[in-house]
């Protein structure tokens, strides 16, 4: 009944008040909005990495210059650097290992794709027809090229479908025209369903030898994925890989990586970002129980005169002190649910174009967080209120 009352008692208070109960809580709102959301975004960025490598199949071993991904991005960038260049020797003698499913050299450079009307940066992914399948890249319009073009060093190209969209407007009306790139006029074959990703959507697609020339003058590639046929092969290939390569270069020139690694790694680096985001949105629940504190002190001697007549008419200190202490506490639990709200709502809309996710802990965390940070804060004020002289207060003006 105590509680009862006292939680109707904070409630009539707010109605009496309800602009200001709205700014009060407003802080907090904005403190968890932002963690949940931080936190939803980094779980979406790590569902779509995910995403990406499992599209290429669970027994993918990627062989790549340095150390692999902590080596820098995805990107001609990275060659000509002091790392190790694949070439087509590399890729025949891994070829040689036996049961791989397929070999697949890749050749990856930013550049400008034109067009008769236009002309967008994209990029150029060049390499066996086994590259279609391991991306995951099927013809939404047109064919897909195959080894008889790889054989002819045929000028044709499949092109992603956002560069279909930015050169053509209508997809559909890429097939049979032709694009220019480094020089090379390439004729469009095919147009890939959309993706997702960025760089494949906004990619072109060429045989790795029609590349030989001007756009891969130095016939070398940036990575070479084999695929084998059994999660079981993957460490025995791996090591063969190792063997193979380590007779042409130093161990630290490349890395051959399992995609179980790969998957760890991204784990871990966003386990480290996660708790980086969530310090960032904290700053902002701490800025909303400092807002929370200030408005109690304000409440505190606003009431002085009913503090007064309280412990006059039998009113202990303690209930004083519980009766501050729970409008502090339910403005915090208002503030929390309201940027939980929010922040669902937000979640449910941005994940029908990205992977992002409600977190369960998150949502834990940011309401226990925001009701913890209520009695924190609540603390000082209802002490204030809890022990001010009855006489004194009825006395106040």
């Amino acid at each position: 009944m105590v509680i009862k009352q006292l939680y109707m008692a904070a409630f009539a208070d707010f109605r009496r008040d309800k602009v200001r109960t709205g700014l009060t809580s407003l802080g907090i709102t904005i403190g968890v909005l932002s963690v949940v959301l931080l936190i939803a975004l980094g779980l979406g960025l790590k569902n779509y990495i995910s995403q990406q490598f499992e599209n290429m199949g669970a027994n993918l071993i990627m062989i790549m210059p340095g150390s692999g991904f902590s080596s820098g991005t995805m990107g001609a960038g990275m060659i000509g650097s002091g790392m190790v260049e694949f070439d087509e020797k590399d890729a025949r003698d891994l070829q040689k290992i036996p049961n791989l499913k397929y070999v697949v050299p890749l050749f990856f450079k930013s550049t400008v794709i034109s067009s008769a009307d236009a002309e967008k940066i994209g990029y150029i992914m060049a390499a066996n027809e086994d590259l279609f399948p391991l991306l995951n890249v099927q013809a939404e319009y047109g064919e897909i090229w195959g080894k008889t073009e790889i054989n002819k060093k045929s000028k044709v190209a499949v092109i992603g479908a956002i560069m279909a969209e930015d050169l053509f407007e209508n997809p559909s009306d890429a097939i049979g025209k032709t694009v220019r790139v480094e020089g090379v006029r390439l004729k469009i074959i095919g147009v890939g369903k959309k993706i997702g990703d960025p760089e494949q959507d906004k990619a072109l697609f060429i045989p790795y030898t029609t590349a030989y020339g001007s756009i891969n003058p130095n016939k070398t590639f940036w990575s070479i994925y084999l695929g084998v046929p059994s999660k079981d092969m993957v460490p025995g290939v791996s090591e063969a890989a190792k063997e193979i390569l380590l007779k042409r270069y130093d161990k630290d020139k490349f890395s051959v990586s399992e995609q179980s690694e790969i998957l760890s790694t991204v784990d871990q680096i966003f386990g480290i970002i996660n708790i980086v985001l969530i310090a960032i949105g904290s700053i902002s629940l701490l800025v909303g129980g400092i807002g929370i504190m200030n408005i109690m002190y304000a409440t505190v001697t606003e009431r002085t005169r009913e503090v007064g007549i309280r412990r006059a008419i039998g009113a202990t200190k303690r209930d004083i002190l519980l009766q501050f202490l729970s409008e502090s506490t339910l403005l915090s639990v208002f503030g929390g649910l309201m940027g939980l709200l929010l922040a669902t709502g937000i979640i449910l809309l941005v994940r029908i174009w990205f992977p992002v996710a409600l977190n369960v802990v998150a949502v834990i965390v940011a309401i226990g967080v925001s009701s913890a940070i209520g009695i924190f804060f609540g603390v000082s004020p209802a002490k204030k209120a809890a022990n001010l002289s009855p006489i004194d207060a009825i006395r106040y003006e």
